[in-house]
């Protein structure tokens, strides 16, 4: 069996189930993986600036983490959460409800078991910070989700029991409250501030282990994961397990600059990739939700990707930045604004768009109802378009024998959709993908895509797409609809 490339949310779970004589199922501790030198930058507390140093190479100093541990472990919190699972039969899954929020880990981690049918007791294990002396805290919405209750303890062995304020699953951020007065807090930083290559602090439960510290640097930033459109992930090398979640990712200053979220992993476990949400983003979030117990997004509903050389070529642009538009949502907010699949947005109410994932996070934050210029390439020309804002909100085609055509300069195989694949893509045109090789195989087209449009011009027949590619130069853009979505594809020609 492949082996799956999963992004994980790192709740660690153990489940007890309720059955006749007390039985149980459990994870043994195993071997961690060790934590990542937590010596690499400069000390913790250093001078912004420098007296003559001598001109030679650049020598990282060892970190000394220890002050910051100290001062703010205590605001760091272990979090336990219990949930009732709904009873299902045999044949589902293992014996585990698909709609119980801790199903997901056991799926991945937990051994094959087969339930017993009947009601069983889940519980979980994540981590999060005080954010106000009379018990404010943050954590991660996969955290606390669908709990029944949930138990917070602190560093000096006092647990509480605790109410959630709000969970927002579009950036996997939830508010909790405890009922104590005087706590450790920490201190919110600023995270557009520190750069990649400087050294970063974990501080959380993996394994149930609490008030672990785990150190490493930023990977990189603004990093965009899948299915996580609102979100500019920070990537760093910290270890960060299961049970890590919603803990807190400190800079040298001893401030947090984002929360512990997820890992990219083949096996579930540490593999040297972790993701935080910025905590510029939680705090937004957090307002929202203790003001208003949920969060209001604003929307465009466009599909947006990153430009590369290809595309930017394709396109006309010197530079490959800003989020090009792979689709406009039929009277949607863009759509009514005059927005095309094609133009390129360079900047929204002012602010520079440079990578795709900087736009939903800018429009997620403007308030619905609001009217904002939008800067936008289209044609090779620089254009202004004003947008109404509107309110938060989000939409498949096999492959079917048939007569094709052979595409020689793109390496297509395609035919002309049929009525009822038509109706499927909502009465849209396009040709069907049969095979690939060539230049569309190398770009990544597959068998049963459906291509819409080359260098902008909708295609509908194979003669018109053999004329279009025939006076097309040396890159092209493919307009491809692959399941739900829509992608340019850039192809580089003989």
């Amino acid at each position: 069996m492949s082996r799956r490339i999963v992004f994980v949310r790192n709740t660690l779970a153990v489940m007890i189930a309720a059955v006749v004589g007390g039985s149980y199922v459990y994870f043994r501790g195993v071997d961690l993986p060790s934590a990542h030198a937590a010596a690499l930058n400069a000390p913790v507390v250093a001078s912004s600036t420098a007296s003559a140093a001598p001109a030679g190479p650049v020598v990282a100093a060892p970190t000394d983490f220890s002050g910051i541990v100290q001062r703010y472990g205590p605001a760091v919190v272990n979090i336990s959460v219990t949930g009732k699972a709904r009873k299902v039969s045999d044949d589902e899954d293992n014996g585990l409800d698909p709609n119980d929020p801790f199903s997901e880990f056991f799926k991945r981690f937990g051994p094959q078991l087969q339930m017993p049918q009947q009601p069983r007791i889940m519980h979980g294990l994540g981590s999060g910070f005080i954010i106000s002396p009379d018990g404010l805290i943050l954590t991660n919405a996969h955290v606390v989700d669908g709990a029944q209750e949930v138990v917070v303890k602190l560093t000096d062995r006092r647990e509480f029991k605790a109410k959630v304020l709000g969970i927002d699953k579009q950036s996997d951020i939830a508010v909790i409250r405890i009922d104590a007065k005087n706590l450790p807090t920490v201190q919110i930083g600023d995270p557009s501030r520190v750069k990649v290559g400087q050294p970063v602090l974990a501080i959380g439960s993996p394994y149930g282990f609490d008030n672990t510290a785990t150190a490493g640097i930023i990977s990189a930033k603004s990093r965009s994961l899948p299915d996580d459109n609102y979100v500019p992930f920070i990537q760093t090398d910290v270890a960060v397990n299961p049970g890590n979640s919603g803990g807190p990712l400190f800079d040298l200053n001893g401030q947090v600059i984002g929360i512990n979220s997820q890992i990219y992993s083949q096996t579930g476990g540490f593999q040297g990739l972790s993701f935080s949400i910025p905590i510029d983003v939680a705090m937004k979030v957090e307002q929202q939700l203790v003001t208003h117990g949920k969060v209001t997004r604003g929307r465009l509903g466009v599909s947006v990707q990153d430009l590369n050389q290809a595309l930017s070529e394709s396109f006309g642009m010197k530079k490959a930045e800003g989020a090009l538009i792979s689709s406009v949502e039929k009277g949607s907010p863009a759509d009514k604004a005059g927005l095309q699949a094609g133009d390129v947005i360079l900047s929204f109410d002012g602010h520079a768009i440079n990578h795709s994932v900087d736009l939903p996070t800018l429009v997620a934050d403007t308030a619905p109802g609001s009217n904002k210029p939008m800067q936008v390439m289209r044609g090779g020309k620089v254009m202004t378009l004003n947008v109404t804002v509107g309110e938060m909100k989000q939409a498949k085609n096999e492959a079917k024998p048939g007569k094709s055509d052979d595409q020689g300069r793109l390496g297509l195989s395609v035919r002309p959709l049929t009525k009822d694949e038509q109706a499927q893509l909502g009465g849209q045109k396009g040709l069907l993908v049969e095979d690939a090789s060539g230049p569309a195989a190398i770009a990544g087209i597959e068998s049963g895509d459906v291509i819409l449009a080359l260098n902008g011009s909708p295609v509908s027949s194979v003669a018109q797409l053999r004329k279009l590619a025939s006076e097309a130069g040396k890159n092209v853009a493919l307009l491809v609809e692959r399941g739900d979505e829509k992608i340019f594809v850039p192809l580089t020609l003989n």
